[in-house]
């Protein structure tokens, strides 16, 4: 149920709330199984206990604690709102932060194997592990992977008296080839995950690699020049009349611990200074760079397209794997709009500068940017290719594995997983070559872009 972003993600590398329920609604009390996401809810008492399922286990996931009329707040902050549906059989989950609902089913109990303790051995660990993929992930086929040969490889090495060490080998082995950004196996402090082969993840040691590069190759002419949000987010104004927007996350803008109404107050308070109604008139072309961007809560990248449009759109619908047997059938797709901000917004032209370290959060920002009605182009490389709200599955030994299992679709059916978003103008991001010569050859083309042709259509 936790829902982690690549924001959490990248800690493996280094590092408005939904409507309340009204009084009126029957009560959400009771048991429930989630379509999709391999989940079953027990709300009882003021407690939320959410359990992790699959066909060989159930495992005791994340609490929350009622704080409100149909709301439920985790430890970490997150609030999860429930809503029933029509009636007392069906309701609607959604945590702050996040896009679209998770729809919930009644049932009448607990699922037996929820009910008595599960085994810790090495074996059942690795059933689990194996299992939670084989139920979850979206992507064996495009990768090429045949899932349940890779068990009949591993399952052998692994008996009684296999060490937590070597299991973690194992684990790791066994994901390894799918090259996927938004999967990790997790023991402790000890964390194994990994990027599409050709890209960088984006560490916070580049992050600050490259803005010390930037501010003293790119925008050493620049006025009002600001950092803002803890540093995630910068503004410059251009000597030619455009402007640079550089957001390395979508999220951390308040703090850490800080909750999503906290983060969403914080962009705002940024976007009414950068988005003003003085800059916008005389603004020609705007900057977004997005090259090293570690992502964090999509509904926040949502919230930024917003000051970018006078027109409602479609931004993408998401859906998810929810048959454990087929990996082709998921869930109904939710589409989900842009849908202008109130205030002063930008609509003339656009340069997204992405790469391989624009990652989740930021890569489904770049998608919503698509389908924008005005001047959008894209330059650089592509981006990683992760855009699914990441699973943290439990593993009965205390291990943990992560996994996607979450399809973005544009308005045509397309999916970027695996392969990313590619750019219109193909430019070299941040390689030793470019760093040495003091080239930015992306930077460079999108000033060119703009000036010379106001933009492409996205």
């Amino acid at each position: 149920m936790r829902i982690v972003t690549a924001a959490a993600v990248a800690l493996v590398f280094t590092g408005g709330s939904a409507p309340a329920a009204t009084a009126q609604q029957p009560t959400a009390d009771g048991i429930w199984r989630m379509d999709g996401y391999g989940t079953v809810l027990s709300i009882r008492n003021g407690t939320l206990q959410e359990y992790q399922t699959t066909a060989v286990s159930c495992l005791k996931g994340d609490t929350a604690q009622r704080t409100g009329p149909g709301t439920y707040t985790m430890p970490d902050g997150t609030v999860l709102t429930v809503r029933t549906q029509g009636g007392r059989d069906r309701a609607s989950m959604r945590a702050d932060g996040s896009i679209g609902d998770r729809n919930l089913r009644r049932i009448r109990e607990l699922p037996e194997a929820c009910t008595s303790p599960a085994p810790k051995d090495p074996l059942a660990a690795f059933d689990v592990f194996w299992q939670s993929f084989e139920e979850n992930y979206p992507f064996f086929s495009a990768k090429g992977i045949d899932w349940h040969a890779v068990r009949d490889q591993y399952r052998p090495r692994v008996h009684a008296e296999t060490t937590r060490a070597a299991l973690y080998a194992v684990f790791s082995e066994m994901v390894k080839p799918l090259y996927d950004a938004h999967v990790a196996v997790q023991d402790g402090d000890r964390a194994f995950a990994q990027v599409r082969p050709g890209t960088v993840a984006p560490k916070e040691e580049l992050d600050t690699e490259v803005k010390k590069f930037i501010v003293a190759r790119d925008l050493k002419e620049a006025r009002n020049l600001q950092d803002f949000a803890n540093g995630r987010i910068t503004y410059a104004d251009l000597p030619g009349g455009q402007g640079y927007l550089r957001i390395s996350g979508f999220g951390g803008y308040a703090g850490a611990g800080a909750p999503y109404a906290a983060q969403l107050a914080e962009l705002d308070r940024v976007l009414d200074t950068v988005i003003s109604q003085e800059r916008i008139q005389r603004l020609k072309d705007l900057i977004i760079d997005l090259r090293i961007n570690g992502g964090g809560s999509d509904a926040l990248g949502i919230h930024v397209a917003e000051r970018l449009t006078d027109t409602p759109y479609l931004a993408y619908s998401k859906r998810a794997r929810n048959d454990p047997a087929d990996p082709t059938r998921h869930t109904r797709p939710q589409p989900v709009f842009v849908t202008p901000a109130q205030g002063p917004r930008y609509t003339g032209p656009v340069a997204v500068l992405t790469g391989g370290s624009t990652v989740s959060a930021g890569e489904t920002f770049t998608q919503a940017l698509i389908e924008r009605p005005g001047k959008t182009v894209r330059v650089g490389q592509p981006t990683q290719g992760v855009f699914s709200d990441v699973m943290q599955r439990k593993l009965p030994n205390g291990m943990s594995a992560w996994l996607p299992n979450e399809e973005f679709l544009t308005r045509s059916g397309r999916t970027f997983d695996g392969t990313g978003i590619p750019p219109h103008f193909k430019e070299p991001v941040f390689t030793k070559e470019e760093f040495d010569k003091r080239r930015d050859s992306a930077f460079d083309t999108a000033l060119n872009v703009l000036r010379n042709h106001g933009g492409a259509t996205g």
